[in-house]
């Protein structure tokens, strides 16, 4: 994708994976819409690109239409939409229906939704990118928490559904899934979160590097951290050796009482 000129929103932009993309976007000639619940935050990194703030909700059906209608304005027309902004709950079952549902509302529907207001649009010129930040957990799975497992899933499926319809039609469509990367989210994980990921972890910047490469040649996968690739080929041709692997790493992170 040649982004000099193009028009992009990169939601949950304030910090972190988000910002550093909206920084490189711009930085190679993207005219960028900084979107994050933290006005603030938004408002910053715009003015140090030269973008547009539009904070707000990213993920209810009101706050991506209002975006949505916001960007096009500010960029007249939005060739990719970044759905960078996503939450990290822990727990399993046991996990309140609020923690569920704000998981399924951020990881998934926000992606649904942007999608919806996107689509006629790009089908009727028959173009546009949709780039979503999915996490390794979308292919893999993350111990001690069942909502961002089964959301990133969620999210993922939904990227594959996209593209296997609307790939022939203009549409690119393509998710990033890093492990650990050194951002709040990381350090919001918890022993448990730091236990998994903090070794392999990677900075903002250099999930950027993999997505730059990715927009390039235009893979749907883009894999920040290369080991992955194996991981999910394992996964999905021995899935009980994976299973197993993974109960010894659950035994190693988890004492007794299931608590890291």
């Amino acid at each position: 994708m040649d982004l000099n000129g193009s028009g992009v929103v990169v939601t949950g932009a304030g910090n972190g994976i988000g910002a550093a993309l909206a920084r490189r976007f711009a930085s190679a000639g993207a005219r960028v819409v900084v979107n994050d619940l933290d006005s603030g935050a938004a408002e910053a990194v715009a003015a140090e690109i030269g973008g547009v703030a539009v904070p707000g909700d990213a993920a209810s059906e009101a706050g991506v239409g209002a975006l949505v209608a916001e960007a096009d304005a500010h960029l007249g027309g939005i060739d990719m939409y970044v759905a960078n902004a996503g939450v990290a709950v822990g727990g399993g079952p046991e996990a309140p229906e609020s923690d569920w549902d704000l998981a399924w509302q951020v990881n998934v529907m926000a992606h649904v939704r942007a999608a919806r207001a996107l689509l006629p649009g790009w089908l009727e010129r028959g173009r546009g990118h949709f780039l979503t930040t999915v996490s390794a957990a979308g292919l893999l799975t993350m111990l001690g928490s069942a909502p961002y497992s089964v959301t990133k899933h969620a999210a993922l499926s939904f990227g594959e559904w996209m593209s296997a319809t609307y790939g022939d039609r203009g549409i690119t469509v393509q998710c990033i899934c890093p492990l650990g990367v050194r951002t709040d989210l990381l350090e919001g994980s918890g022993e448990t979160g730091k236990a998994i990921l903090a070794a392999d972890a990677i900075t903002p910047e250099e999930v950027v590097d993999a997505v730059m490469a990715g927009l390039d040649d235009g893979r749907f996968l883009i894999l920040p951290h290369p080991q992955v690739a194996d991981y999910y080929l394992g996964r999905a041709t021995d899935t009980d050796r994976w299973l197993a692997g993974m109960r010894r790493l659950q035994a190693k992170v988890f004492n007794d009482e299931g608590k890291a």
